[in-house]
């Protein structure tokens, strides 16, 4: 496991975590030291945790607590995974007031507005951007536990051969989102009857696969709208989307602001988000 500190403050750390292990490695046990929540930002990994296993691809986010205990597998490729690690002191967890339900989640699966400022955040890291790394951690978490709190989980209670064809599929429907996809050509390639690949898949993961493949897009679009100054239409359309009013408006209800106020913000516009933290309070 590759740890890099990127940031370090009394309300907040941010740490990049770069793990090689495959299926051949043995799992131990760890622990959170402080409420944690990480991005994925790239490969996959089960999260064995409160009893309960989650598959995280790109996009999720593993969460816990102070003591919590969980354990990662790599059963399915050899890659290992990519994650952005926000760890947070209890007063700031405490300040954003949404109770704990939220950081006993363990898991959770690709939700829009999470993998927009997950991408946001990558670029901050990697200092292609004005804007704190920090900063977009506080946010990323206040944006987490405005969706996450009192949300319920159900179990994936499903085989294992089942669960890495979830993952696969999520892994290629990644790769892929560029291109026009339906529920069809995901369910050939996981070798399944549309039906059958469709209740899987959401029982796994925790979105359809159509939900995943849209997610995917928005991720891409982030990266895009952050890193380079293409208009929007052509973002809109690289990514997949074939209709740019569908693109902005997906976009907006994802991150809660516009393509356009997005890419000012990942310009160093801080007053768009000092206006969304500022309407939590």
């Amino acid at each position: 496991m590759e740890i890099t500190q990127l940031a370090q403050g009394k309300s907040v750390s941010v740490i990049d975590c770069r793990c090689t292990a495959g299926p051949g490695d043995a799992p131990y046990p760890e622990s959170h030291a402080r409420h944690a929540i990480a991005y994925v930002r790239k490969g996959s990994f089960t999260c064995h945790a409160r009893g309960e296993s989650f598959e995280l691809v790109a996009g999720s986010v593993m969460v816990g607590r102070p003591g919590d205990e969980y354990m990662c597998t790599h059963d399915h490729h050899q890659c290992g995974d990519e994650c952005l690690a926000f760890h947070f002191a209890p007063e700031f967890v405490e300040a954003l007031g949404r109770g704990d339900a939220a950081w006993r989640a363990g898991g959770v699966a690709p939700l829009p507005g999470l993998m927009v400022l997950g991408e946001l955040a990558q670029a901050a890291a990697e200092g292609r951007h004005d804007i704190g790394v920090d900063e977009i951690a506080m946010l990323f978490a206040a944006r987490y536990t405005e969706l996450v709190a009192g949300r319920k989980r159900t179990p994936a209670g499903t085989a294992a051969r089942d669960r890495r064809r979830a993952v696969d599929v999520a892994r290629w429907l990644e790769a892929h989102s560029h291109e026009p996809l339906d529920l069809d050509a995901a369910a050939g390639e996981a070798g399944l009857s549309a039906f059958h690949f469709l209740r899987v898949f959401a029982r796994v993961l925790g979105v359809t696969p159509h939900q995943y493949l849209v997610r995917s897009r928005l991720r891409h679009a982030a990266r895009l709208l952050a890193d380079e100054d293409r208009p929007v239409t052509e973002v809109a359309y690289e990514v997949g989307f074939g209709d740019l009013s569908n693109f902005v408006r997906t976009f907006h209800r994802a991150a809660g602001v516009s393509p356009g106020q997005f890419r000012r913000a990942a310009r160093g516009d801080r007053k768009i988000f000092q206006e969304r933290l500022a309407a939590r309070a």
